[in-house]
């Protein structure tokens, strides 16, 4: 089956040497989630990719020292932001690309199929008709296939969905910044149990990634730190995954990792701060509007189905 976007990517991969475009990663170890700032360096142009917004639920109160610290790298290195691109619409953290976008510019970017889960969380949260459910949240949607430039440099997205109906794969030089699709070989894969969610879609966008060279580095939105490694990890390769993944390695079928991860997912559960993100995130990370008191407030769904 023709996949001209597919195409694309290699050949965009294919056209970069192996590490020439630069890659900082900043790991936010409460949430073991991984944000990443990638430039062009002839032109210091950069994109933000996955930022995080410190969140204690205990006290409901929002910091920035994750922000910041990008902040800091990025004036430090002379970089301009252009984009701040996010692969979903996480349920594990909370969204700093307003703060960011706020003190460094940029547009917000994210997968045309935000619409989906602004539509499925907006009924959770009974988020009101001031709560618009097409994606203006954001400046940029985008479709499987979509170029964009960082600086002089080319990037494109490919659709990757599964773990959520609007997971994208950012393509950007010799890399794939995936999200939430893969894990390091030794910890396996995403689920796929959220509303929206599929295993057998998530096996098709995985295999399909799988299939670019083997040399892309792989940048992952997270690490759990697999029995027995001592590290935390964030790097791997698309040969490294193809030969090594726990769930998804070449030879496991379909209907295997099928089995696999629904199964695995029956036993999960629901990430920690999967309620305070998800209300945030669909607005792009903008937080809920003042109440007449002047404060914000999140809700609990109590007893929801």
């Amino acid at each position: 089956m023709s996949d001209p976007a597919f195409d694309r990517a290699c050949a965009l991969i294919a056209a970069h040497p192996a590490g020439s475009v630069p890659v900082k990663a900043f790991f936010d170890e409460p949430t073991f989630t991984v944000s990443y700032v990638v430039h062009d360096p002839a032109t210091r142009r950069a994109a933000i990719i996955d930022s995080v917004l410190d969140y204690d639920p205990a006290a409901g109160r929002t910091s920035f020292a994750s922000a910041d610290a990008i902040i800091a790298y990025v004036q430090a290195e002379g970089l301009s932001v252009e984009w701040l691109l996010e692969t979903h619409a996480h349920a594990d953290h909370l969204s700093a690309a307003p703060y960011l976008q706020g003190k460094l510019g940029g547009k917000l970017a994210i997968g045309a199929e935000i619409v989906a889960v602004q539509t499925i969380f907006g009924k959770l949260f009974n988020a009101g008709t001031e709560f618009q459910r097409d994606g203006s949240d954001f400046d940029q949607l985008f479709k499987d296939g979509d170029s964009f430039r960082i600086g002089g440099l080319e990037a494109m997205v490919l659709h990757v969905p599964g773990h959520t109906p609007a997971d994208l794969a950012y393509v950007i030089g010799d890399a794939i910044f995936c999200g939430d699709t893969l894990f390091m070989p030794d910890y396996g894969t995403a689920r796929a149990d959220f509303p929206g969610g599929d295993a057998r879609q998530l096996f098709r966008s995985i295999r399909r990634l799988l299939a670019l060279p083997e040399r892309t580095r792989v940048f992952l939105c997270h690490d759990y730190k697999a029995p027995g490694r001592e590290a935390y990890a964030w790097e791997t390769s698309v040969g490294a995954e193809r030969v090594g993944n726990i769930h998804v390695r070449d030879g496991i079928s379909e209907d295997e990792f099928v089995k696999m991860r629904e199964a695995r997912d029956a036993t999960l559960a629901m990430p920690r701060l999967i309620l305070p993100s998800v209300q945030v995130n669909m607005r792009g990370g903008h937080l809920p509007p003042p109440e007449e008191n002047g404060v914000r407030y999140l809700k609990i769904p109590l007893d929801s189905v």
